[in-house]
Formats: C-alpha cells, sequence, structure tokens
C-alpha cells in the first residue's frame, strides 16, 4: 500500500496531537464500512450526502460511489478535489459523569476526512457501482434483493446516475474519545454510556472508547 505524502499549504480538520489517529487503510476500511453514509463536499461549499462502499478488489482503499448526475455536474465531479467525511461513533457526554471538576461536558467521535481527486465513470462502471452497492447492504439479509433481480431496470438508470472512484491522496482522521482525561473519568464516562437507562446511553461510543485510542 503507498504512502500518503500531506499535501503542504492546505488547511485542513484542526486536530490535536493526542487526538490524531494514524489510521491504515484497514482501519479507514473498517470505518467506512460501519458508516457509509458520508459527506462529500466539493468546490468550495457543495456540499452532497451518500453511502460509499470500499473496493476490496483494489491494491489501497478505494472508495465507490454514486450521485445523481445533476448532483454529480455541481460537484465538477473528476475535474475538481473533494473530501469524503466519514462520520464515525460519536455522541455527548456529561459532564456529571466526570469525578473531577470543576468541568463541562463535550462530544466525543471518530471521523476521518478522505481527500482526493475522484473518478468520474462511464455507464457501465457506474451500473457496477450501483450493483456493488445495492448488494453489499443486501448481503446480510435472508432473502437478498440483488440487482441481478432488476438489471435491466437498473441499466436505464445509468444516464441519470453517476459514479466515480476514489483512492484518497490525503486522510485525516480523528479519534476524541477521552484520552485527555484522567482514568477516574474515563470510568465515569464508560459507566454512563453503558447505563441502559441513561439518556445519553452510546454502546457504539463506548466500545470506541475501549479500542485502540
Amino acid at each position: 500500500m503507498g504512502a500518503r505524502i500531506p499535501a503542504p499549504n492546505v488547511v485542513g480538520m484542526h486536530t490535536r496531537a493526542d487526538y490524531a489517529w494514524p489510521a491504515d487503510d484497514a482501519e479507514l476500511a473498517r470505518l467506512v464500512e460501519a458508516h457509509p453514509w458520508v459527506t462529500m463536499i466539493s468546490d468550495g461549499l457543495v456540499v452532497s450526502h451518500l453511502p460509499i462502499v470500499v473496493d476490496h478488489t483494489a491494491d489501497r482503499l478505494t472508495l465507490l460511489g454514486h450521485l445523481s448526475a445533476s448532483d454529480a455536474a455541481q460537484h465538477r465531479l473528476g475535474r475538481v478535489d473533494t473530501v469524503l467525511v466519514v462520520a464515525g461513533p460519536h455522541g455527548y457526554v456529561s459532564a456529571g459523569w466526570y469525578v473531577h471538576g470543576p468541568s463541562v461536558s463535550t462530544w466525543n467521535y471518530v471521523v476521518a476526512h478522505l481527500h482526493g481527486r475522484p473518478s468520474a465513470l462511464g455507464p457501465e462502471q457506474t451500473l457496477d457501482v450501483l450493483t456493488r452497492t445495492q448488494d453489499h447492504f443486501e448481503s446480510g439479509r435472508p432473502d437478498p434483493y440483488l440487482t441481478a433481480r432488476v438489471a435491466g431496470y437498473a441499466a436505464k438508470l445509468t444516464p441519470y446516475v453517476t459514479g466515480f472512484r476514489l483512492v484518497p491522496s490525503r486522510v485525516e482522521a480523528k479519534r476524541k474519545l477521552s484520552q485527555d482525561k484522567p482514568a477516574e473519568d474515563v470510568a465515569g464516562v464508560l459507566h454512563g454510556l453503558e447505563d441502559p437507562m441513561d439518556l445519553h446511553a452510546n454502546p457504539a461510543l463506548a466500545a470506541a472508547m475501549r479500542g485502540p485510542r
């Protein structure tokens, strides 16, 4: 897998050193697969929300997605750089969970910004992306509704949809998971997040905190 070289003079996400996440391709792929609904930002303030999937046939992290043709035109897909924002587990952290004080509440989260210039795909490749996307999300169902059932109909949609492939040229990943807090406060946060009776219970965020930080 090729090394990524940070682009010079590019403003990105502000990340304190203790929150920086040096995620590799495998970790980023797992994040995307667990949280595939992403935000695309291109060309200033052109913003869309869309699902993406990981292309596991590629040698390095490669993401596949699709937009309506009109949205793709707004993004100038393939002609300008873009960023995909992948939001992982996140949630409210009550100051009432801390042992030490005084303090204020905060928000813990995992996020990755995947920068690069996507390749806009033609009709056949776009149909392949549509097929992969639907079949990926159907794969866990007891009677998966695979695209092959409606192959002709799906093919008729391709003039109105533009697929893309993105190999990130720069990645900014961040895990803000109470790393700056004493062990007693972290324990209090975990207790609150894992308490099913608490208004702000969040088992997924607790699991992220219990994982590598």
